[in-house]
């Protein structure tokens, strides 16, 4: 009788025999060996952008890889990342600022990088039923509904009448190094509101310096239930948490990212520096793997998303109703009680180029940490390309994608722009406010932004 890992063995051998044969027929230009390490732990946190790794799971793209993973669910982001610095994981779903972060040494300093971004879009904001009905007033009707996007111009008197009561405004977000900081605070100062400056070098790392809106860290899942108890008036989270507020009839989302910046990236997968040294052929199945989920997510106008919503449901990946889920995940959103949208592009997990990891959305997030103060002080604009190319690895993401055309797994066509770019995106003016980004100019740009410090500027 075979044991197990004998099976394993076999199995894992015969699948990259067959792989070989096939590169070898087709005359591969690219060879990748075995995987140097077989067995793998990798981390997420129960949010539906982490379905490439549940999928990949699910649909054997693992296996066939020789790879045999563990996915296991963390309890919050701090946590996640300081498991991957100590080795407890082999990589991890990530926010896209957490490798940046730990690489330039806001918090825990270490090398961490991301050859492969998970997803684009995804997350929302919304406010508690009072502050909705406060805003409302100051928001603009079609037909009898809100014309969206909602600007945070329609939140201004609201927190202006709290600070003329002598109450501070709250709002939720995940963590720090967040997209949901970053996109929280864009959408407040892009209405005219001070969402508040970070001084690490004081040893401040509150956020709230000059604050006309307080935000604090709050972990996901708990977003609803601290928002009704009143702790905070509103948040900006992932899904599944923004329809959960509106199926429980205790919030109102208003905007979505995919209106603060269209197509803006969310999370990536991060891994340690060193892991890709000791273990390159692993990293470069991993991400195989990975895109081959993500293919899978989006393709043919999402017709999958009903079997992932049936999977991420599950007590061991997201743990949420079904039809929480799928009102994001299969293309649609509802924001006020019965207010719901068309929003095919909610969630994004491979068209638009969304699994590769370009230069100019590392930069942006740096731009963003400078804004308020997580960087303390004035860097060239040689720094941040630098800094980019250290964490974001498209040469990774390359070698696994010609990996996966040799195998006959995918085709050329379908990276087009993949083998075209140099790493960064053209100048960017989807933003809610119409200001241009250009990846290549960092310090322009963030001279540029109304609200936030600019050039030399220190707290």
């Amino acid at each position: 009788m075979m044991t197990q890992t004998g099976r394993r063995t076999f199995i894992k051998k015969t699948v990259l025999a067959m792989a070989a044969t096939f590169a070898f027929a087709s005359s591969s230009v690219y060879a990748l060996g075995d995987p140097e390490k077989e067995d793998l732990k990798f981390g997420f946190i129960k949010l539906t952008d982490m379905a490439p790794l549940a999928i990949a799971y699910e649909k054997g793209y693992f296996e066939d890889e020789g790879l045999y993973v563990q996915l296991e669910a963390q309890a919050n982001w701090k946590v996640l990342l300081d498991r991957v610095i100590d080795g407890q994981l082999d990589g991890a779903h990530m926010l896209a600022g957490q490798p940046i972060a730990a690489t330039i040494g806001y918090g825990t300093k270490a090398n961490v990088i991301t050859p492969i971004s998970m997803d684009l879009n995804g997350n929302a904001i919304t406010v508690s039923n009072k502050t909705w009905e406060e805003m409302k007033p100051h928001v603009a009707m079609k037909d009898g509904k809100p014309e969206h996007p909602i600007s945070a111009a329609a939140l201004k008197p609201v927190v202006e009448a709290y600070k003329d009561a002598g109450k501070p405004f709250k709002m939720g977000m995940v963590f720090p190094v967040s997209t949901h900081n970053y996109e929280l605070r864009y959408w407040l100062a892009a209405g005219g509101l001070k969402p508040g400056y970070y001084a690490p070098h004081k040893g401040d790392t509150a956020g709230t310096l000059d604050a006309d809106v307080l935000l604090s860290v709050t972990p996901p899942p708990q977003m609803p239930s601290t928002m009704e108890a009143g702790t905070i008036e509103g948040y900006c989270v992932g899904e599944p948490w923004n329809q959960q507020a509106v199926f429980k009839g205790i919030g109102v989302p208003v905007i979505s990212d995919n209106s603060i910046q269209k197509n803006n990236p969310e999370k990536v997968f991060g891994l340690r520096e060193d892991f890709y040294k000791e273990y390159p052929n692993t990293t470069i199945r991993i991400v195989k793997a990975m895109i081959r989920a993500a293919k899978w997510l989006d393709e043919e106008n999402n017709k999958n998303r009903p079997e992932a919503v049936k999977i991420l449901s599950q007590s061991n990946y997201v743990g949420a109703d079904y039809k929480v889920i799928a009102n994001s995940m299969t293309g649609t959103f509802e924001y006020e009680k019965g207010d719901k949208r068309s929003e095919p592009d909610f969630n994004v997990f491979f068209r638009y180029n969304a699994t590769y990891p370009y230069y100019s959305d590392a930069v942006w997030y740096m731009t963003q940490m400078r804004r308020w103060g997580q960087i303390s002080d004035y860097k060239p604009d040689s720094w941040y390309q630098d800094m980019a190319k250290k964490v974001y690895r498209p040469d990774i993401y390359k070698k696994a994608v010609e990996a996966l055309i040799e195998d006959g797994v995918m085709e050329k066509s379908e990276f087009k722009e993949v083998f075209a770019t140099d790493g960064y995106r053209g100048v960017q003016d989807d933003f809610m406010d119409g200001i241009p980004y250009d990846g290549r100019k960092p310090n322009a740009y963030i001279d540029s932004l109304k609200i936030g410090l600019k050039g030399k500027d220190t707290l």
